[in-house]
């Protein structure tokens, strides 16, 4: 689990097509790796990677092809700049929102306004996932989390304060960029309750009525 409160940025540093899938190294900046194993996981642009080597300036992971058909991974390119956040532990404080790392889908910049000192964002969701996006709920976009503005059909606004846009990429977006979303776990957890739908065991339609009517049981005694 995450926060969507990014510690550092990295940069990718070589990807490598294997058998349909994906291995990559990421160069994770001033992140602190003293505290990470082999098999942590790593928020990378929000989505959550598994550490399979360990390196003194980065690590390397496995991507499947799972994930790389519902994020923004198989466009990525050596030198790309990506958001980086170690998983959650007890003793963390929550800034952010509760976020798995499972990326939903794929948005896009519409617009990029300077208000003030921050910067106005339109982002295009999916259809499928509109429905999950709130007016002041939060959304994690590329991993970092975020409040939600305003919110019209599959469009969505979000203010990035200087603070987000120093510390994340988002500053370098600009209209056309695509960006990995997930929305609020509490939601999809909402829906799934109000659905009613049933987890009882399937009733068998084999019953006596239709033993009889195979055969299998006459009106004789």
């Amino acid at each position: 689990m995450f926060t969507g409160i990014v510690e550092s940025i990295g940069q990718i540093a070589r990807l490598e097509t294997r058998q349909g899938d994906l291995r990559l190294q990421v160069m994770t900046g001033d992140l602190n790796l003293s505290d990470v194993q082999l098999g942590d996981s790593i928020a990378t642009n929000g989505v959550c990677l598994t550490v399979v080597e360990l390196l003194v300036d980065g690590f390397i992971a496995d991507v499947s092809r799972e994930t790389l058909s519902f994020t923004t991974l198989s466009s990525w390119q050596v030198g790309k700049k990506v958001n980086l956040e170690k998983a959650l532990t007890l003793a963390k404080r929550l800034g952010g929102h509760i976020m798995s790392g499972h990326v939903d889908g794929v948005g896009e910049v519409l617009s990029r306004e300077e208000d003030a000192r921050s910067i106005r964002l339109q982002i295009l969701a999916p259809k499928a996932l509109a429905k999950y996006i709130a007016h002041k709920g939060s959304i994690c976009v590329d991993g970092v989390s975020l409040t939600v503005n305003a919110v019209k059909g599959c469009q969505f606004e979000l203010n990035i304060v200087p603070h987000t846009a120093q510390e994340t990429i988002i500053a370098d977006y600009t209209v056309g960029v695509k960006v990995n979303l997930e929305v609020d776990i509490i939601a999809r957890y909402l829906e799934r309750l109000l659905a009613g739908e049933s987890v009882d065991e399937p009733t068998s339609s084999i019953d006596k009525d239709f033993l009889t009517r195979h055969g299998f049981i006459t009106g004789r005694r």
